[in-house]
């Protein structure tokens, strides 16, 4: 198990698997010794609210995940704060109250609604944000069913706790069935100020990577494609002033990572009876914090991605970008108890629960996987051979280096779905196979701040992604993805908008085609148009992109199935397409939602 090894000290060790969590929740009023009781409550997860009017309250609350005790922003003194409970087609009004010493706010995370409810200060129509002391009324009507969740759109108190759930239950019968269900609320957590996090970042943007290279990693290098080659891979690298084993910019060094708001030294609990069928609502809330998930011993059919029906597919894992929600159903059979884990992309700690029917019960909890190492796949290279990526300022060759045995990273999702039905490749025009544009860089991809500028990237929608291939394992890639039912809007597109995403990682620089929020114009969108927006991602890091108010239409190869997502991932070096139906008036965030990329990789939308 690397960086969780044997040499960590009890402190660290103390910190990536945190307290019990009897004692995590001081706010609570919880004495100092709980009783099991107690304990065994803490391990359960939020409480759930329902019904059409709520009450959120902002405050500070003392918490102590790791040993320390630290304050925490709580919604109504809960972290994760408490699960709201919807019914399609229910009108909610929701009085949130700020109870912090600065501005807050609370954005619904993949709900339909007007723009001046979407909760985004100074971008959502007239919303300027909740200031101390004052209250601010949300009311909407609920057109949607499944799993999403919320949280606060100002400064980072996203990071220090201020988020939740929500589940909305349908109008119509659901096209599957289940006992019961729970929620999974994934997190990261830390006892350091977020704003200290971010200028770490900036002035050092690998400051949290315990992984880079040591003397080992070299002579196995050596070893295994001699010297040439290994002079070769480490020009290259250095020159890109880039590091193969930059996977995520916070990682365990300074996380605790959290269940339904439990460390993993407990990890949260979930009942079930023998031969139930078990829901389980995933929702990776973290800031910064991809996660793989997996149930040693059970299979989970995958029925719903970002709240919206999939066809069911039985895998063995998934991985969760930040702000995404899966919905799974697991059959346990046996009187066992069953881990729920889920560790994060870079392997520097997990999350974990635990499914039992009795809670005297324990599972054993897997090792984590290896750390993954990026390669040229994650570059945005030609599979061809011929060098597909500009390496900004780079001026040499890739001679001598081995590229044997790379998996080709080709979508063949066209070929996939429809049984005997002919289907068009990725990447030719149409509909659900999206854009057939070449990549082309603006002249504001070019400077300083850009390090990276994949000319090559494809679609790899059945690439499961960095660590996860060929892992043994059924893992869900975004090629799994089918609409449950017809494509709500088979409309061609009318036209195309390219959006690189972009930036340099030794200086921690963020943009969209080179130009940070600050220095952006606005997107328009014109009111009922059917658009496609392209996603380059010429960076090495995976991001996130959520658009609000409006669903992204994610095109997989089937264009009478399109999956609908609020929340795309975009692999390193890889491109992706989503068709938007400009339905919703008004002004729209439009960003990745890793929290401290967030300044630089933004721009609001404005359909009108």
């Amino acid at each position: 198990m690397p960086f969780v090894g044997d040499h960590l000290s009890f402190t660290r060790r103390r910190f990536v698997q945190g307290v019990a969590a009897g004692s995590a929740l001081l706010g609570l009023g919880l004495h100092a010794a709980p009783t099991r009781a107690e304990q065994l409550q803490a391990r359960l997860g939020p409480k759930v609210l329902s019904g059409t009017r709520f009450d959120l309250t902002y405050s500070p609350l003392k918490v102590n995940f790791t040993g320390k005790e630290r304050f925490a922003t709580a919604i109504n003194g809960s972290v994760p704060a408490p699960i709201l409970r919807w019914k399609e087609g229910d009108t909610v009004t929701l009085k949130v109250t700020n109870n912090l010493a600065e501005d807050a706010s609370i954005h619904w995370h993949g709900i339909i609604l007007p723009s001046d409810q979407d909760g985004v200060p100074h971008v959502s129509n007239g919303f300027k944000g909740i200031r101390p002391g004052e209250s601010f009324t949300y009311r909407f009507q609920v057109q949607q069913s499944g799993t999403y969740w919320y949280h606060s759109h100002s400064g980072f108190q996203e990071q220090t706790g201020a988020y939740g759930v929500i589940v909305i239950d349908p109008k119509e019968p659901e096209p599957f069935t289940y006992d019961r269900d729970y929620v999974v609320m994934l997190s990261d957590w830390n006892d350091e100020d977020p704003s200290r996090i971010y200028a770490k970042l900036k002035k050092l943007s690998d400051y949290y990577n315990r992984r880079e290279r040591t003397l080992s990693d070299a002579l196995a290098d050596i070893d295994k494609m001699g010297w040439e080659g290994f002079l070769n891979a480490r020009q290259m690298w250095n020159e890109m002033r880039m590091s193969d084993r930059d996977i995520s910019d916070v990682t365990g060094y300074t996380y605790t990572f959290l269940m339904n708001g439990v460390a993993p030294a407990d990890g949260w609990l979930g009942l079930f009876k023998r031969g139930e069928r078990v829901r389980l609502c995933f929702v990776n809330g973290s800031a910064m914090t991809f996660f793989d998930v997996r149930i040693p011993g059970l299979k989970m059919t995958v029925v719903a991605a970002d709240g919206q029906y999939i066809e069911p597919v039985t895998v063995d894992e998934f991985r969760m970008g930040v702000a995404e929600t899966y919905d799974v159903i697991v059959e346990p059979s046996d009187d066992r108890a069953y881990t729920i884990f889920a560790q994060a992309i870079d392997r520097s700690g997990y999350a974990r629960g635990t499914l039992t029917p009795d809670p005297a019960l324990t599972a054993e909890v897997p090792e984590m996987d290896p750390a993954p190492i990026l390669g040229h796949m994650d570059m945005g290279m030609d599979m061809g051979m011929d060098m597909g990526m500009d390496m900004g300022m780079m001026g040499h060759g890739m001679h001598g280096m081995n590229h044997g045995g790379m998996k080709m990273g080709h979508d063949m999702s066209g070929m996939q779905h429809g049984g005997m039905k002919q289907r068009l490749p990725m990447g030719s025009g149409p509909a659900g196979y999206g854009s057939k544009r070449p990549v082309v860089h603006a002249p504001t991809e070019y400077g300083p701040h850009i390090d990276m500028r994949a000319d090559a990237a494809r679609y790899r929608l059945d690439d499961p992604g960095i660590g996860l291939r060929d892992n043994g394992r059924r893992v869900l890639t975004y090629a799994d993805l089918r609409n449950l039912g017809k494509t709500p809007d088979p409309r061609e597109p009318e036209r195309e908008i390219d959006l690189h995403l972009t930036g340099n990682m030794a200086r921690y620089m963020w943009s969209i085609n080179g130009v940070k929020y600050a220095d952006a114009e606005p997107i328009h969108m014109k009111y009922g148009e059917r658009l496609r927006i392209n996603l380059i991602n010429d960076t090495m890091m995976n991001h996130p992109i959520h658009l609000h108010g409006m669903w992204s239409d994610l095109e997989t190869g089937d264009p009478d199935h399109i999956p609908r997502k609020h929340t795309v991932i975009v692999q390193p070096g890889a491109r992706i397409s989503y068709l938007v139906t400009a339905d919703a008036m008004g002004g729209w965030a439009y960003h990745c939602h890793l929290l401290y990329h967030m300044a630089g990789m933004f721009r609001k939308v404005i359909v009108s």
